[in-house]
């Protein structure tokens, strides 16, 4: 409670109208050079949305959260239809320090839309809208994830939304993107997941993660690394309970292998990398790496 009450102090001595400060990138070597042209003004109105629009529903009480959006347009018509992939990131400051974690990391390449030249984009979480509608996701995922690195469950409100915006796309010509797959990412598994009483045991581990980082930068490297072995170990326990193939679990490990790695590194317990391995068998490579390093 007493680390709860200094973060929030910390992060409330400025209240911020607007929760983002989004980097966008559009990237249209995919598109045809004839096709270019419909996409003018589309890169400075995702920022401007991004940067400009209030997503929490009352005042955000922290700094303003780095994240990041490289939009690959994938295809074009002549009539105003696209896909792309879309690399979604954030980062979190680690408490009283000049570092910053990886929060998110997340590569969706199922992203549709119409878009037409000169288009306004309105705020408006209630309908849908296959634009907006991806922005408001993700902008809330990202403040979700924030949240619940500082308090255990604080990102609920804002997973909420997302899965609420997720359950108005999966009604509409759009669906494809939203809708549950078995494939490498879904919006909608990570969300419901993320607010499924399964996984609550793995948000409390995933709390104490970033108490240990910010433990290990403020006032012991001993203890801290500790205190993120044992998040980790939080994790493995669950191992019978929860999908290990999860988009939760895979999306955790992907915006944090190399970290954990460097944090552990003089860890004296290596049989931690071999308990990595089990649950995160796609970065076997850098705990292999870590444990012959020491």
């Amino acid at each position: 409670m007493k680390y709860l009450m200094v973060a929030f102090l910390l992060f409330s001595s400025i209240i911020y109208a607007q929760e983002l400060n989004c980097t966008v990138t559009v990237n249209m070597d995919n598109v045809t050079p004839s096709n270019r042209h419909l996409l003018d003004g589309f890169s400075q109105s995702i920022s401007d949305y991004m940067n400009k629009t209030h997503f929490a529903s009352d005042n955000w009480p922290g700094g303003q959260i780095t994240c990041g959006m490289s939009i690959f347009l994938l295809s074009a018509t002549s009539d105003g239809k696209f896909t792309a992939q879309v690399v979604v990131t954030s980062q979190r400051p680690v408490y009283q320090s000049t570092k910053n974690s990886l929060m998110l990391s997340i590569n969706d390449n199922m992203w549709s839309f119409t878009y037409q030249k000169g288009q306004a984009f309105i705020s408006n979480q209630s309908t849908f809208d296959p634009i907006t509608s991806f922005l408001d996701y993700y902008a809330n995922l990202i403040m979700g994830y924030n949240e619940d690195s500082w308090e255990e469950y604080g990102g609920t409100p804002y997973f909420n939304k997302a899965l609420n915006i997720d359950n108005l796309a999966l009604t509409s010509s759009f669906s494809s993107g939203w809708v549950r797959s078995s494939g490498a990412y879904s919006r909608e598994g990570l969300v419901e997941d993320l607010l499924n009483d399964r996984y609550r045991p793995y948000r409390e581990a995933f709390y104490q993660y970033y108490y240990g980082i910010d433990y290990y930068e403020n006032r012991s490297k001993v203890e801290g690394a500790q205190k993120i072995a044992n998040a980790l170990e939080m994790i493995y326990s669950l191992k019978d309970k929860i999908d290990f193939g999860s988009v939760v679990l895979r999306t955790f490990f992907d915006a944090r292998s190399g970290e954990i790695v460097e944090y552990l590194k003089n860890y004296p317990d290596k049989n931690i990398y071999v308990m990595l391995k089990r649950i995160d068998p796609a970065h076997t490579s850098k705990y292999d790496q870590a444990m012959g390093e020491n």
